[in-house]
């Protein structure tokens, strides 16, 4: 099969600027490659995330993994995490299991574009170009349970909603390909 065809842009470039925050990981580097522990065909597992510097005001945060390169006409969510709570600053490795035991209490996952709870890891067809995992954590203005949402949503539903309450932004984009 014939992969080629150019890189979407970074959708979040596309998107009003909010005040940009800090997001590291002890397992990811901004910009390299993702190891494999972090795939769909290895061990699966979220990363490590831990942010910092986020807008006075914040309330919550929606956690996302999305792939802009994906070869479909929408790119593909890995993994949304809504109704954390906004003295939560960090998920450990692992807080994206299907059961959602490594995540706070009130916090939920939805569904990856795959239909499969919790963190969806690195999944690029064999011989595509490599993907970017744009990693953000979005802080918003309303506690958790006032976006009214729960694991039963979307991720666009999750996405649609975030945009009317958000204070500022940070990402961290990983690479992958096999």
């Amino acid at each position: 099969m014939d992969f080629t065809r150019p890189y979407p842009p970074d959708p979040y470039s596309l998107l009003p600027a909010p005040a940009v925050f800090s997001v590291k990981s002890s397992d990811l580097t901004d910009g390299e490659r993702m190891p494999d522990a972090h795939a769909a065909h290895d061990r699966n597992i979220s990363p490590a995330l831990e942010w910092s510097g986020f807008p006075a005001g914040t309330r919550s945060f929606v956690v996302t993994c999305y792939d802009p390169d994906a070869p479909t006409p929408m790119g593909y969510h890995h993994w949304t995490v809504a109704d954390l709570p906004a003295d939560v600053t960090s998920l450990e490795t692992g807080a994206g299991a299907p059961d959602g035991s490594g995540l706070p209490a009130g916090a939920f996952q939805t569904h990856s574009d795959g239909h499969t709870p919790g963190f969806e890891g690195a999944g690029p067809p064999p011989g595509d170009h490599p993907h970017r995992y744009i990693f953000a954590v979005h802080a918003l203005d309303v506690a958790p349970g006032e976006l009214g949402l729960g694991p039963d949503n979307t991720n666009a539903q999750v996405a649609f909603n975030i945009y009317f309450h958000l204070l500022g932004r940070a990402t961290l984009t990983a690479t992958y390909s096999r």
